[in-house]
């Protein structure tokens, strides 16, 4: 899920610089409601010093609608680069896969046979002949929690905020779990053991591309309209140019007598298309779309479940099939066949 931007609040922002230099080290003091008092060395000081040498200042948080003119080192304003510095700084310098079990969402029963069939028959297509083969046993569910900044750097740059939880074993979204993270309460003991599946980069990657082109689609959609009209118009621009100028000098070579004067005008046709399609390559390649994530947090996340044997007819074929059924969103999801 796209996370919306928060709006710009003076004092929530005192606060976040205060116990995030603090964090780093700083001695810090709350002089007014929109200043901070601080001394800082070591790490909390590299924001203003490379060195890290002593440093004693007051930070100021002035109002956003406020004219008068900025100190990027002294003042917090939006989009002062200050803060983009204490986020880095804040940021660990290596990517930790951290682990968490969570309570239930909802009330963690299984469901009846019955209710347990038609659901079954609702997300399962072509399938008859369901039954379960014993009953179902407590189990956990996991996911992949990534939050994610992404840039787009297009004609206007676009940046965003991305939580994204995906399904595990299959990979799929699950935009249900990223959504109800914000009323999640951690497990601390969780009374059925946790066998934590093993993963690691190279089999999340390409399920986190995907993920994140079906997160960016609807964006990308106006942004790539927008590129390919202002291509269009540069493209149309360029064409008309070498167009008329190959006219100009195709027709000075028909006036020409002179073998001579024909040939470099033979020469200067070739070098002008030439250029034509050097300069079309490369306002193509200034009107192309990057998109640039970064991951600045991974969760595996562990939910209470349902797991059962469960036998089926699906495309005429009979199966045997170990599934496992998560309360959160009356969801089957097939194990093994």
């Amino acid at each position: 899920m796209n996370l919306e931007r928060l709006p710009y609040d003076t004092s929530a922002l005192v606060d976040f610089y205060e116990e995030g230099l603090s964090a780093l080290g700083a001695i810090c003091e709350r002089s007014w409601h929109d200043r901070l008092q601080l001394i800082a060395e070591g790490p909390s000081a590299r924001l203003w010093c490379p060195n890290g040498a002593l440093t004693e200042l007051e930070l100021s948080f002035p109002s956003p609608e406020s004219a008068d003119a900025r100190d990027a080192e002294r003042q917090v304003f939006p989009g002062c680069p200050l803060t983009f510095r204490l986020v880095e700084a804040l940021r660990s310098s290596t990517l930790v896969m951290n682990r968490a079990a969570l309570q239930p969402f909802v009330q963690n029963r299984p469901p009846s046979p019955e209710v347990a069939a038609k659901l079954w028959h609702a997300q399962v297509p072509n399938c008859s002949r369901w039954t379960m083969t014993g009953e179902f046993k407590a189990a956990w569910h996991f996911s992949v929690l990534f939050l994610m900044r992404c840039e787009i750097q297009a004609i206007d740059q676009h940046w965003s905020l991305h939580r994204i939880a995906l399904s595990m074993p299959d990979g799929n979204r699950d935009e249900s779990l990223a959504a109800a993270l914000e009323f999640a309460l951690v497990e601390p003991s969780p009374e059925t053991a946790i066998t934590w599946p093993p993963l690691n980069g190279a089999s999340l990657e390409p399920l986190l591309q995907k993920a994140l082109r079906e997160e960016l689609a609807a964006e990308l959609g106006s942004i790539t309209l927008r590129q390919e009209q202002y291509l269009r118009r540069e493209l149309d621009r360029v064409d008309r140019y070498f167009e008329n100028y190959e006219k100009e000098i195709t027709e000075r070579q028909r006036r020409s007598r002179q073998e001579p004067t024909k040939f470099k005008i033979t020469e200067r046709l070739a070098a002008a298309k030439s250029e034509h399609e050097r300069r079309r390559q490369d306002q193509i390649s200034r009107h192309e779309i990057r998109i640039i994530p970064r991951v600045d947090a991974l969760m595996l996340l562990a939910e209470p479940a349902w797991e059962a044997s469960v036998q089926h007819v699906q495309n005429h074929e009979a199966r045997n099939t170990q599934a496992r059924f998560i309360p959160r969103n009356r969801r089957w999801m097939v194990i093994s066949d």
